[in-house]
This record gives structure tokens, sequence and C-alpha cells, in this order.
């Protein structure tokens, strides 16, 4: 706690910081010149370095720091507590790394806290300190007993003073801390209200160096913006170790948490939770909640495998193609991208002589899943065509690979994992890039290599 407080002694002067775009300025504006946002403009205070204005014979003032080769640099096997939730682990990378800092962001009412809260009481041999700067303990607690929470190694307090949570910690000593939320928390040096660009960002900074030198892990919970981004500076992302997203609607009882930045494992990494009366619950095969399908072949479905983080993952896709009463045709992705599903459309005129430029496109991948990778391209052009032919696909068919401009099919990472994991939900039929196809086979599947988006059309 002394080199914390060492640090503040530093010299500060102001800055002014754009929430929106972050950029910074020398006085105060109404509105933000660079993305012309009104009333973002935050008062930010920049400590200076501490030490005299001379510089030493090098020229430069400070003072040499130690330097190793990298042979000299000892390695060590790094330590992870299990969290009790193995979805939850995998996310993470293998578990929480103490000193660590994680991020979780998610909309209001999607169960952050009721996550945190029962992984706090999950851990065994190790002692959690929950603090609340939202709510009483006295509702932490009744959320307890109502998801049939036991004894546990949990302890609670309620405070929104970073310094004081600091200290508190040092004498309770516990494993992991939790902070909900990250805007709600105030450094007292910055005269800045909670929830600020200011407040946030030095509040991360300051739990960032105290987890660092105490070795306690930190979860920070984070709300997010209307634009789907996490409230605060974009620079809290780059401050901390890892970064999760809760996703779920309201209206669903099953919950996705992905892992956009870690330093400690796989980005991407995807977690699938289901939210029932006692807390969340593990999905421990989470392609047979996304293959929910009729019991007739429809137009415009398919299954297409895609890859998470370290696993495959079966989805279904579907395609709505209905003549357009507009000018301006609509073209609607939901969990793909939309320049993306323009770019295959255009493919698809192009190299397969399929015209749309009179047809309202919608597509959507079922379950609310986020697809980004290229080997839902070949997927979603079947489904299109299917739909626009009013004719189904295959039941038992799978579909992956990337389609290139001159309407080449690419070959995709991890294709023949891919299509083990097709075949262990009863799929015997494929149409995968030349490249992806196993010499060798796969038992109990009818592989179809394409190497043009002809080839793959000729199949329907």
């Amino acid at each position: 706690m002394a080199n914390l407080k060492q640090e503040k002694m530093a010299k500060q002067k102001k800055s002014y910081t754009c929430s929106s775009c972050d950029a910074v300025f020398g006085k105060w504006a109404g509105q933000c010149p660079e993305c012309n946002e009104w009333n973002t403009i935050e008062e930010t205070v920049v400590e200076a370095v501490v030490g005299t204005a001379g510089y030493g014979q090098s020229g430069y003032s400070g003072s040499v720091i130690e330097v190793k080769s990298i042979a000299e640099v000892e390695l060590e096997t790094m330590p992870r507590i299990s969290t009790g939730m193995p979805e939850l682990d995998r996310v993470l990378g293998g578990g929480v790394v103490p000193g660590s800092v994680v991020l979780i962001g998610g909309d209001p009412g999607v169960g952050k806290s009721t996550a945190l809260l029962q992984v706090c009481c999950t851990f065994k041999d190790v002692k959690a300190l929950y603090v609340t700067g939202e709510e009483s303990l006295q509702q932490i607690a009744l959320r307890a007993k109502r998801l049939g929470m036991g004894k546990s190694n949990l302890v609670l307090a309620a405070d929104t003073q970073v310094e004081n949570i600091c200290a508190t910690a040092l004498k309770e000593k516990p494993g992991v801390l939790v902070i909900d939320s990250i805007q709600t928390m105030q450094v007292s040096d910055i005269q800045a209200a909670p929830g600020g660009v200011t407040q946030v960002r030095e509040s991360a900074a300051y739990l960032t160096r105290f987890a660092k030198q105490t070795g306690i892990a930190i979860f920070l919970v984070g709300h997010v913006t209307k634009s789907g981004g996490l409230a605060g500076p974009r620079v809290l992302e780059h401050i901390i170790d890892v970064v999760c997203y809760f996703e779920g609607g309201s209206d669903s009882r099953y919950r996705l948490m992905r892992a956009i930045k870690n330093r400690y494992g796989a980005v991407n990494e995807l977690g699938v939770f289901a939210m029932t009366e006692t807390g969340l619950k593990e999905v421990k095969n989470p392609s047979a909640i996304f293959l929910s399908r009729g019991d007739e072949p429809s137009p415009g479905s398919v299954v297409m495998v895609v890859w998470e983080g370290s696993r495959p993952l079966l989805v279904e896709v579907q395609a709505l193609v209905e003549s357009s009463y507009s000018d301006y045709p609509r073209r609607v992705a939901v969990g793909l991208d939309q320049n993306r599903l323009n770019l295959q459309l255009a493919v698809l005129h192009r190299h397969g002589g399929v015209t749309s430029y009179s047809q309202d496109v919608y597509v959507n991948v079922v379950g609310g899943v986020k697809v980004a990778e290229t080997s839902a391209d070949l997927a979603v052009l079947l489904a299109i065509l299917s739909s626009l032919k009013d004719k189904a696909l295959p039941a038992d068919l799978v579909v992956f690979g990337e389609v290139g401009l001159a309407g080449e099919i690419r070959p995709v990472p991890n294709g023949q994992e891919r299509l083990k994991e097709a075949v262990k939900h009863g799929f015997k039929q494929a149409i995968v890039p030349s490249a992806n196809a196993p010499k060798a086979g796969i038992s109990g599947m009818k592989i179809i290599p394409v190497k043009k988006i002809g080839e793959a059309l000729e199949f329907i």
C-alpha cells in the first residue's frame, strides 16, 4: 500500500477526454471536435513524472533498471484457481490466475452478479470477498439464500471507495475479490463523479496495481452501453487481463459468455449456461440446444459447424428470401456480419448465376450465437438458395467453408475435428472444401468435397 500512496504524491495536471472516442484536449468544450458528440468531454487527471528536470551524463534523467536475457528468466508453472464451473474455467483459459483482473461485462439483468456470487460460494479452499456498490448486504444475502447457496468462505462488504476496499482486502487476505460494479467505484484524489471516464479508468488502474502487488485475483463487473460496448473509456480494456461478455436476452433461459481478450488463454472461447431458479447451470453439450429443429425439413435451413475458441459448435442458420416491394431491397443479418452477407450475395450472382436484386434477404443464426469466422460463408449461401428455390436441404447435412470473391471454396482450420463433431450428433452428409476432405474419410459420413461455388449449387 505504501507504493500505491507514493504514486498519488506525483504532481498532477488536468486534461479533458471524450468518453465516446477517447480523444484528449487541453480545455473543455461542449461538443467533441473529433466525433461531434455533445457533453462527452470530462476532466482527466494526468500524473506527471516525479523527479528533477535535469539530465544525467547520458542526457536523460532516471535510474537504470535491471535487465535480463530471455534465457535467464525463470519459467514457473502458472497456478490457477478452479471456479467450480468447467464452462467458466474454459472461458478463463483453465481457471482464475492469482493476481489477474477479469472484467465481466453485460446488459443489466443478464445475470452477472448472480454468476459471480455463485462462483464465490463454490470456492472451497479459497476465501472470497464480495464488495458491492449497488446493493445492500441484505440483498446479496437474500439472493444467496434464494439460490440455495450453503455455507462458504464468502465475506461481504458494501463500499465505493477504492482505497477502503484495498485496505480491507489486505486485512481479510482473500484469494478472490469481486467488485460490483466498477462504475460505482471512486478514488478519493480524483475530483470527478463516479461512473465517469476519469473515475472508471483510475479505479481500474488502482485495483490492477493492487492485484499485481498482492496476488489477489479481482473480478470487475462492468455495464454495457446502448451501443453494445463496455461503459467507460476504451483504455479500461487494455489495463486489465481478461475481458468477458455475458450475453443473453430476457426472453431466453440460456446465457453465453465469451472471452474477447485473455492474456492467459484463448480468445473467443465460448461458455454456455442455462439460467434456472437455483442459479446458472452449465450446458455440457451446447450443440444440442442450437439444433432443436422441426420434425420436417424446411427450406432455408442448414446446419453449419463453426469453431468457437477451442472446440467445434454445431448451429443452425436460417435464411428467408422474399419478393421486395421497395426500390431498395432489405439485407438483414442477425448473428453474422452484414457486410459479408452483401459480399456473398454478389458472389452468388456472379459465379452462381442466381440473382437476388429484387428480393429481401433475411439471415439468422439460431440461438443468439454470433458467428465471426468465415467458415459460415458456404452454409449461408446454400441456405439463401434453398429459401429462394423453396427446396429443403437434407436434415442430416452439415456445411462449412469459406467462399472467395472468385467463387472458390477455401479451406478452414480444424476441418477434421468439425466433421467428427457432426458425426457425434448423427449427421451423415457434409459439404466441405476439397482441401478439408480427409483422405481416409470419416466412418458413417458421406463427404462431398467442392472447389467452386457451382459444384455446391449442383448438389442442391
